[in-house]
């Protein structure tokens, strides 16, 4: 198929993203790309939620009530949707994310970023396990259809919630000030803030879509139809984490106690807890696994990652970590 320009187009062509459908937009990461979008100035923003939902959505976007158990409801919403960016709650039944995506399709909806924010999609040896193999599964679905493209926002873990959560995740106990390195602790990985995802969205959509003739190599949306768009806050360690929490706790090694597990056991632990129904042994094991020392974990060194392609900003890992203590001190607790 020949390249799209867009001196190839008719009269009134317009080269960039304009209408943007969120699902999750009163979510954790939703709101944030919701209102990184709404900060340029240069979208309609629209936030499909439940008919009885009462969650709220950031001042400047638009609300289009749908039934999810009704594909009609979600095709009529996403007719003249430009882009469609899910993002869906720990509660959502399985089934929901290719219900939407179905829906897409039929309202010929041409990008959709599904539910799969996390780790590089094309890392054989994640996507073949059970953790992380949905995540590929529903990119092969978008591609299958034949009338979206997906783009799927490789970011690693989010920083905030994982730090604050517990010790199943990033391996910290603020309770007891005790801390979980997985093997000693130094292997780096990718991590990124919700707020940074939602300025990763913006940067992205704020591009044209297409180039603008063949000699035009500035970066357009249309580069990562099908693709990762590997973005990240930080590439670190827990010894980084727990180094940045006594900086803005003002407390030192003596304050935790530091003890250590060999990383393939806790993973093998976890696999095993969460067969037997225990819910925390699935992140025990999600977790633990991007932290093997074989650099799974690590897309920046092995991949690249793209925030300056989309003009995304520096992010300071210390104003990062005094949110997550922040969200920790508040008692918030996604699970309750």
């Amino acid at each position: 198929m020949s390249r799209k320009y867009a001196s190839n187009e008719p009269a009134g062509f317009n080269n960039h993203i304009q209408k943007v459908a969120i699902i999750g937009a009163g979510g954790n990461l939703g709101k944030h790309f919701a209102e990184e979008l709404v900060k340029t100035g240069k979208h309609t923003v629209t936030a499909l939620t439940r008919i009885d939902s009462k969650s709220t959505v950031p001042e400047g976007v638009k609300i289009a009530r749908v039934d999810y158990d009704d594909e009609e409801s979600l095709v009529s919403a996403l007719k003249g949707q430009q882009f469609l960016v899910i993002t869906l709650s720990l509660r959502a039944p399985a089934h929901t994310q290719i219900r939407i995506v179905k829906a897409a399709a039929k309202a010929s909806v041409p990008y959709i970023m599904p539910n799969v924010f996390g780790y590089d999609i094309t890392n054989e040896k994640l996507s073949m396990e059970y953790l992380y193999g949905s995540a590929i599964k529903i990119c092969d679905d978008i591609h299958t259809l034949g009338v979206s493209s997906y783009v799927a926002m490789c970011c690693g873990f989010w920083y905030e919630w994982s730090l604050a959560l517990g010790p199943a995740t990033f391996g910290f106990d603020f309770k007891d000030k005790k801390v979980t390195f997985f093997d000693d602790g130094k292997t780096a990985v990718n991590v990124s803030t919700w707020r940074n995802c939602g300025r990763a969205l913006a940067g992205l959509l704020s591009l044209k879509e297409i180039p603008e003739d063949a000699d035009d190599k500035s970066p357009t949306v249309s580069q990562w139809k099908d693709k990762p768009l590997y973005v990240s806050s930080f590439r670190v360690s827990q010894r980084d984490m727990l180094d940045s929490v006594n900086r803005v706790k003002g407390t030192t090694d003596k304050d935790w106690e530091i003890v250590s597990e060999p990383s393939i056991q806790r993973y093998k632990e976890g696999i095993e807890d969460m067969n037997k129904g225990d819910h925390t042994g699935f992140r025990r094991a999600m977790y633990t696994r991007v932290f093997f020392q074989n650099g799974d974990g690590d897309f920046e060194t092995s991949r690249g990652v793209q925030n300056s392609l989309i003009g995304l900003p520096d992010d300071s890992l210390d104003e990062s970590t005094k949110r997550a203590l922040e969200m920790v001190e508040s008692g918030w607790n996604p699970y309750a």
